[in-house]
């Protein structure tokens, strides 16, 4: 049985799981467990959107997209490009957009009939 080591893991870093790497960890999940922000960063990892194109697309208020992006930029899940007098938001770096991806295709996938426990 091939082993990789422990050391190449993020897991293994010295200190990821103490509190200050797992709960703004858990604070990024709690964020993104909301369907309507989920919504909101995935329609900003398409492409760069204002508020006004990201509430027209989802059916929603500009003032309930508005303070969702409050929060996912605070978070850093979502940064503000401003050109000219409009303000375009788009996923924050790769790491949230490959996370989202990931994620997308872990539940696109089909469940297994086997079971994990013997």
């Amino acid at each position: 049985m091939l082993m990789t080591p422990l050391a190449t893991s993020p897991f293994a870093l010295s200190g990821a799981t103490s509190d200050d790497r797992v709960v703004p960890l858990a604070d990024l999940f709690r964020l993104l467990g909301d369907p309507t922000r989920l919504r909101i960063v995935l329609a900003c990892v398409e492409q760069k959107r204002a508020v006004g194109s990201i509430a027209e697309s989802l059916g929603l208020s500009g003032s309930l997209v508005s303070h969702h992006l409050r929060l996912l930029r605070a978070a850093r899940i979502v940064r503000a490009e401003r050109q000219g007098k409009q303000v375009f938001y788009v996923a924050a770096d790769r790491h949230i957009s490959g996370m989202l991806a990931e994620l997308l295709e872990h539940v696109a996938e089909p469940q297994s009939d086997a079971t994990d426990i013997n």
